[in-house]
């Protein structure tokens, strides 16, 4: 039902290595007629000139990286573009793709809720001009081992984040992109159909360096997880025909505790049959 590149920048990948990919896809799955292949793209000049060679390679959703609307904070945040080429990228989306959503980061430590509300209103106005349908809007965390942690630099601390994540819910509700999950909106419709089937349970398969997937089995769910680095999953593919590092069966209590995490993100929630029958 979808096919979704992400995980770092893979509009950095030649449009033609895409095409090979989904071929691929549908060589080896059967695949829905409305097949969903999304892929994630920073706005930078150079990759948004290559909009229309990966619609040509099938993709039909784009998910833009814009992240802020203020130059300010894309510095701060260490975007290699600017608020005018974010919005270049997001009109070329528009005119090029048939679904088309974007992502913006707030909760930096010190943004008030005034300034917040401004960036909102300036992006909702960017999103009804140019008919996005869904909006990805995530709290700024910092977590270990990165450089943000190294360097001390803080987030909105709990009381401030939810000062600011009531914002966003009410000016999004107000203008027709309602709440599906935790940091995700969409008009009824517009739903990313694949982290649907994630969040909802459903089984995925993870390709490339560094994922994971959820796939069924007998009276069991398998874990699948993929060599990290790049260039070791690349030479156990090469020799072995795969980068798979771990396939193991989920004991049912962890299945369970996994189906809640994923399902309570869900304005939906997780339904009793379901969650019976993926236990």
């Amino acid at each position: 039902t979808s096919v979704f590149f992400g995980g770092g920048t893979p509009s950095l990948m030649a449009p033609g290595t895409a095409a090979a990919l989904i071929a691929a896809v549908r060589n080896r799955w059967s695949v829905a007629d409305d097949l969903e292949i999304t892929l994630e793209a920073n706005p930078n000049s150079a990759e948004a000139g290559r909009f229309r060679a990966f619609r040509d390679s099938g993709v039909n959703r784009l998910s833009v990286g814009v992240q802020s609307f203020r130059d300010e904070n894309l510095s701060f945040l260490g975007r290699g573009h600017s608020v005018t080429e974010a919005k270049s990228a997001l009109e070329m989306a528009a005119d090029v793709f048939p679904r088309f959503s974007f992502d913006l980061i707030y909760g930096l430590a010190g943004q008030s809720p005034e300034d917040w509300g401004r960036e909102l209103d300036e992006a909702l106005e960017v999103a009804q001009s140019l008919g996005a349908g869904h909006l990805s809007l995530y709290q700024l965390t910092i977590e270990p081992g990165t450089p943000f942690y190294r360097d001390g630099v803080k987030a909105a601390g709990g009381d401030e984040g939810a000062c600011l994540y009531t914002i966003t819910q009410d000016k999004l509700i107000e203008v027709g992109l309602p709440t599906y999950e935790i940091s995700n909106h969409a008009r009824p419709g517009s739903e990313c159909r694949h982290n649907l089937q994630i969040w909802r349970g459903g089984a995925y398969a993870g390709i490339g360096p560094g994922a994971h997937g959820r796939l069924p089995a007998l009276r069991r769910t398998e874990a699948l997880y993929q060599i990290h680095m790049p260039e070791r999953w690349l030479a156990a593919v090469e020799s072995k025909g795969h980068g798979t590092a771990k396939r193991l069966a989920l004991p049912r209590r962890a299945r369970a505790e996994e189906l809640l995490m994923t399902g309570l993100r869900l304005i939906e929630g997780v339904g009793r049959e379901r969650f019976q029958s993926l236990t």
